[in-house]
This record gives structure tokens, sequence and C-alpha cells, in this order.
């Protein structure tokens, strides 16, 4: 078996066996292969049943010149990954990244937006358009029940439940969870399922995802990108955001308004209350306010 034939028996056991995402495996499967880059240009002719830790320091070595310390990281983590595989198979008896150190990366932060600026936003929408509809109410959305851009492209008719208040998510690894939905959001989900959607001819296999394009056909994660992006641009917005700052920017406002971190976790739909500790970053002066506010020697 070669390089390819290995690769593709562990991305079919990241979708079967551990349920990730296409993207996800995407992701692992391009870390691989930038090894196997590494062994072309470099005449290695090696598989991946009898490369050695030396050979893959070398690889590292390279990537460190290239890559910041986190995409480092990544491509360490996602190498790891398949050489525990291949143990696990019993195709190799030890992993060559066992003593091979991640780099310090430090908690990055994205951007969070103040309520006033998602306003603004929102507000820059072009509401003459039909798209403009449908974007003022994707982004309430985002901003109004936390999701990633992948769970908003893929947010079903059949997963809203706004009688009972709340929508259903399929998340990462096709785990779901209920998220409650506010009344505003309900509202322009409405507008534009009455005014524009329903007025759409819609594809084959799209006749219960909410938000399409003019064609009829699901949002790809990238327009979702490009709408925010445009908005930005509009509003003269000095940060460089995305769909993620409106989905960290509804867990910094909930924490900043007194919600409990594990709410949180469960609205965001983190395996880890770890994970959420890192979205909800807190200036000193919260911090100082929770402080006063609550300990018993205050």
């Amino acid at each position: 078996m070669n390089w390819n034939s290995y690769i593709k028996d562990y991305q079919s056991y990241l979708r079967i066996e551990r349920g990730l995402s296409k993207n996800t495996i995407e992701n692992y499967g391009f870390d691989i292969e930038r090894l196997c880059l590494f062994l072309d240009v470099n005449k290695m002719e090696i598989s991946p049943l009898k490369i050695t830790d030396e050979t893959i320091q070398q690889f590292i070595y390279q990537v460190s010149k290239e890559l910041n310390p986190r995409s480092q990281a990544r491509i360490i983590s996602g190498l790891k990954s398949f050489f525990n595989y291949l143990v696990f198979e019993d195709y190799r008896s030890d992993n060559p990244l066992e003593l091979i150190e991640t780099p310090k990366t430090g908690r990055k932060l994205p951007d969070t937006l103040a309520v006033q600026e998602i306003d603004a936003l929102i507000a820059a929408i072009d509401l003459s358009s039909n798209e403009g509809e449908r974007n003022r109410a994707m982004l309430e959305t985002l901003y109004g029940c936390g999701l990633r851009v992948s769970e908003l492209v893929s947010l079903k008719i059949s997963d809203l439940f706004f009688d009972e208040g709340f929508i259903k998510i399929t998340g990462k690894g096709n785990k779901e969870r209920f998220v409650p939905i506010g009344k505003l959001t309900q509202k322009y989900i409405q507008i534009y399922q009455n005014e524009i959607r329903g007025n759409l001819i819609i594809k084959k296999g799209c006749e219960d995802t909410l938000f399409l394009n003019r064609r009829g056909n699901q949002l790809t994660r990238a327009m979702i990108f490009t709408i925010i992006k445009d908005l930005a641009v509009k509003i003269d917005l000095k940060k460089n955001i995305s769909p993620h700052t409106l989905r960290h920017s509804f867990a910094t406002h909930l924490l900043e308004n007194g919600a409990d971190l594990r709410s949180i976790q469960l609205m965001l739909g983190h395996e880890s209350i770890t994970t959420t500790e890192i979205y909800v970053h807190l200036d000193r002066s919260f911090l100082k306010e929770v402080m006063h506010s609550f300990h018993p020697r205050k």
C-alpha cells in the first residue's frame, strides 16, 4: 500500500468511526499530503510504515521556516493522529511523532464586536433587495444563537421550533443540541421565509434548507464570509472579522451580562468547557465588577 491508500483508509476511519465533518477530514488529509510533498521534493521513497522520527524532524524543521507556530502545531497534531491510527490498526508498532514537541502557541483570541458594531453591520444591509432580507435573517441568527457558519448554512426549516423558542442544531460530529432563539431573530426569519424564500424556485434536495441563494441552492460558507466582509468594509470597521466573530461576540456578551459558563458551553456545543473559556475572554474591568458583586469580602 502506498501513502494514498493509507490516507484513504484513515479518512474512512475518521468519517465512519469518529464521525468527523468533511472539512475536518480534508484538513487532516492536507497535513499528510504536505509531508508526502516534502518526501517527493527531497527524493525520499519512504512508506508511512518505515518513516522515522528523524525524517519527521527534518520535515518539521522545514515547516517551521514557512509557517507560524499555530499552523505548525496543527500539522504536528494532524500527523500524530494519522500515525496513532496506523499503530491502532497494527500497521506500525510506534508513532514517529511521539517525542516531537508541539510549539507553544498561546491563546489566540478572535476580535469581538461591541453590540453597537453588530447593530451597525446589520443596519448596513440593503433591505431593498431580496438578498438583503435573507442576509439580515442570517446575521441575526449567527449572532442571536451563536452558530458556527457550517451550522447556519445547513439549518433546516424542520429544525425550527419557534413555539417552544428553540432551534435544533447539528454540530461537529453530527451531535445535536437545542439552542434558544429570541423573538427578534424569529421575526426576521419569518419575514425572509414569507416574503423571499417562498418566491424562489427551489432546487431538488434543498426543499428543507432554510437559507438559499437566488438560484434556490444551499449557500456556501464562503458566501457568508463574503457577505460579512463586505458589510465590514461598508461601515469602515477596522477589525478582521468573520462569521465566527459573531459567534464569539454572542458568548462574550452573554458572559458579560451574567450568564454562567456552563450554559454558554451548552449553547455553543463545546464538548469541553476549556474551549468555552478560550472563546469568552474578559476585560479586567468586568472581572473586577464580578469580584465586587459576588465575593463575600467585597
